[in-house]
């Protein structure tokens, strides 16, 4: 592939963009977006705006993307087929196909003839390689969109010239290039005559939104039938020559450390069992199958070094936090304060498909296979761990079963690498469900306290203060310089990474006078709780807390929540989302005593939510029964209700918000890790109180607004925060008392049987068709 010249970036119109055709053998495209962006510019607001009103994470993402803009290629093949290395991960919130469509829609390609795949890890992107932040299709849009325009270009002036005409008079449609007259070529036969052997600069215009056939219909997922027909490749399904299963005896306290192997010799004599090594983790054992690792992993006799939390329970972090809040500001004064104090705490970012990697390290070399989200972090650090070059690291990203930013971290692979060096072999390493809750990521525990001041009937002040146990950024924006600085301490710069990443993504939506939203991390070593930003990051507790005291102030004030919402909303935007969740829900309509409505709005990612759901308090509900069941208060009726710009993929966003809401519902009601005496008690998926198909809503709806604007915004955790409010909002409406601690069954009896943390893992089961419905 060929690069392009160093000349300044064009200036050229809104419709217009420059990119390069690059030289090679078969046609390829690429956009430039050029290299200075501006910074967003909200509209006038009455209030004073916070910071994300005029630039928020996504802008600030985005902006980051753009410089490497021009190295992002569509490739058309002599099938006439295009296909694109995505340099962000699929992990079932369905860019690929987002991402495919539109290509399809600019190529004017049947969308069963793009091809977009996973990108390795590229260091020259820099910062365009990271997935989080629900970012995807707000950065890609337009690189992808020109490079496309670009190769259908290539391939209309190609086919002028083979088919004796200009490329104005021709027509080009699922593939195939027509003349006036009749005569035709494919794209295929386009292709080869596009190609170019050296990379010239060309200018194109993009279709207008009238224009679109593909982009803002309904598509089923790209990869729909190979998921449903078991043919989709996760990481354990790769085939990698002598990879076998390989697991790790874990520490029976949080981050504890191996000081030796008591017993290796009796381990390695043990049916199928052909290496075992101390690892900074642990000890790994790799065998021929997993069971006999896990029979392996049991008999293991260690000794460990102590945890980083010896014998600290959540009511010592709960200490700890409060002590480390922020002071409010503004005093307490009789009749015109509203406060509010919350408690959220640690839940697990487990995916359903557990944490894995393939490592291959002999030779100076190490090739890595896993669902990687900061792919080229992973790459500089695990050749750091291993005293190699980046260059001898090579890095492939295969697609995810599920996330919840848990990718954004290599752990899986880093200690992949590690066993694979140790052993000299390639091993298949993958965690013990018991070890995710028990040692891998959690959103981190947190307190928030609030306060507002009215007076005259109106809102004059309304602050917010959440402490958290540090969120680990240490992956920065996907690369090694930004992840450096994300692991400084805080001090050493006027704001932490946490608080610029915070700053960036919370907002406060009503116009409320003085307005302040500020993190504290009291003790910012990530080094003590293995922590990630979960899902929406820290959105669903601020926005839970924050529309909790919404409701407080309608109550004070004697007004309607939605009435009392709608009329201190700054954005238009908001208002429409709430009106149609009010309208489409029935909002206020007569409900049985212990029952109630809730609604709550979210606003971010260049969009907003609104969620109605009803709730069921009542005993009967609450004390239901069900085998093995975590039951409680049952959200009866769910409406959600977004606006996320343009729309690619109707589909797909209904997708993503039904699976938001799942994660905020639970989050509000059941989810949740509890740490007792330096450990997490949980070690299962059955441990976990996930939403399970026993408290799902009779009725679920989700209406996607129909698109406007030119930009999209983002998707994949736009859902979590007003779910989770909305349920807490409810709940407290159905039992006149508002929630303070969340999940708001957290201090209820166990409902499971404390598993034992030695051996680090429980026993395989051998009867699994008995645990059947």
């Amino acid at each position: 592939m060929g690069t392009h010249n160093s000349e300044s970036p064009a200036r050229v119109s809104r419709r217009s963009f420059v990119g390069y055709v690059i030289g090679g053998t078969t046609l390829i495209a690429a956009a430039d977006l050029g290299l200075t962006p501006s910074a967003a510019q909200a509209a006038p607001i009455p209030s004073v705006p916070q910071v994300p009103e005029l630039y928020d994470l996504n802008d600030f993402l985005t902006h980051c993307a753009m410089p490497t803009s021009n190295l992002i290629a569509i490739e058309v093949d002599e099938k006439g087929h295009a296909h694109f290395a995505l340099p962000r991960m699929e992990v079932g919130q369905g860019i690929t196909t987002a991402v495919s469509m539109l290509i399809a829609e600019e190529l004017d390609l049947p969308v069963d003839d793009v091809h977009v795949t996973l990108a390795p890890a590229r260091p020259e992107l820099l910062f365009n390689q990271l997935t989080g932040g629900s970012n995807t299709i707000i950065s890609m849009y337009t690189p992808v969109r020109v490079a496309a325009a670009i190769a259908r270009k290539a391939l209309l002036d190609a086919a002028a010239i083979l088919l004796g005409t200009t490329a104005a008079q021709l027509v080009a449609k699922g593939g195939v290039i027509s003349a006036p007259g009749g005569s035709s070529v494919t794209y295929g036969e386009a292709a080869a005559k596009a190609a170019k052997p050296t990379t010239e600069k060309v200018e194109v215009k993009l279709k207008e939104t009238s224009e679109h056939a593909v982009v803002g219909k309904p598509h089923r997922r790209v990869d729909a039938r190979a998921a449903v027909t078991g043919k989709k490749k996760f990481a354990m399904d790769l085939d990698v020559p002598d990879a076998l299963p390989t697991m790790v005896c874990r520490a029976p306290e949080l981050n504890g450390t191996p000081v030796s192997i008591d017993n290796k010799g009796d381990v390695e004599k043990m049916p199928g069992v052909t290496h075992v090594a101390m690892i900074p983790t642990g000890v790994a054992v790799r065998a021929k199958t997993f069971g006999q690792c896990i029979d392996a992993v049991r008999a293991l006799e260690v000794t460990w070094n102590s945890g980083t939390v010896t014998t600290m329970s959540a009511k010592d972090i709960k200490a700890e936090l409060k002590a480390g809040q922020i002071p409010l500001a503004v005093p307490k004064v009789g009749a015109t304060s509203v406060d509010g104090e919350f408690t959220f705490h640690f839940r697990s970012g487990s995916a359903l498909e557990p944490n894995c990697a393939i490592a291959d390290v002999r030779d100076g070399k190490a090739t890595i296979w896993g669902g990687l989200k900061s792919p080229i972090t992973a790459q500089e650090k695990i050749a750091d761990a291993l005293g190699l070059l980046p260059t001898d690291v090579t890095v492939n990203v295969v697609q995810g079963g599920g996330s919840f930013g848990r990718k954004l971290f290599f752990d899986a692979a880093l200690e992949a690498a590690h066993a694979s060096k140790a052993f000299g072999a390639p091993v298949k390493l993958m965690w013990h469900r018991a070890d995710e809750p028990r040692q891998g990521r959690v959103h981190p525990m947190a307190v928030s306290q609030v306060r507002a001041t009215v007076l005259a009937g109106s809102v004059l002040t309304f602050e917010q203060r959440h402490a958290s146990v540090a969120c680990d950024f240490t992956h920065g924006l996907g690369e090694r310089l930004t992840a450096e600085v994300a692991a400084l301490p805080t001090g050493l710069s006027n704001l932490s990474f946490s608080e610029s990443i915070f700053m960036l993504a919370t907002e406060m939506p009503y116009n409320f006078g003085v307005v302040t939203q500020l993190l504290n991390e009291p003790k910012p070593a990530v080094d003590r709780f293995n922590t990630s930003s979960v899902r929406n990051i820290y959105s669903p507790d601020v926005a839970t807390a924050s529309e909790l005291m919404v409701d407080q102030l309608a109550k004070k004030l004697k007004q309607d929540p939605v009435a009392f919402r709608r009329s201190y909303l700054k954005s238009d935007v908001v208002k429409r989302v709430l009106d149609r969740a009010a309208e489409l829900g029935d909002w206020g309509r007569s409900m049985p005593a212990g029952t109630a409505q809730g609604i709550a709005i979210h606003k971010e990612y260049k969009g907003a939510t609104a969620v109605l759901v009803e709730i069921d308090c009542r005993p009967e509900t609450v004390n239901r029964e069900v085998r093995n069941a975590v039951t409680g208060p049952r959200v009866t009726k769910a409406v959600v209700v977004a606006d996320v710009g343009l729309v690619i993929n109707p589909a797909g966003v209904k997708a993503q918000m039904m699976g938001g809401f799942s994660d905020g519902m639970c989050q509000a009601l059941t989810y949740s890790n509890h740490l007792v005496d330096g450990h997490f008690l949980e070690a299962s998926w059955d441990n976990s109180a996930y939403t399970r198909q026993w408290n799902t809503p009779f009725e679920f709806e989700c209406e996607v607004m129909e698109s406007h604007g030119s930009q999209p915004g983002g998707v994949g955790e736009a859902g979590v925060a007003a779910s989770m409010a909305a349920v807490a909002c409810a709940y407290a409406r159905a039992t006149g008392e508002m929630p303070t601690e969340f999940p708001i069954n957290f201090h209820k009896p166990l409902h499971f049987e404390t598993k034992p943390f030695i051996p680090s893992v429980p026993e395989s089961p051998t009867d699994g068709l008995a645990h059947t419905y």
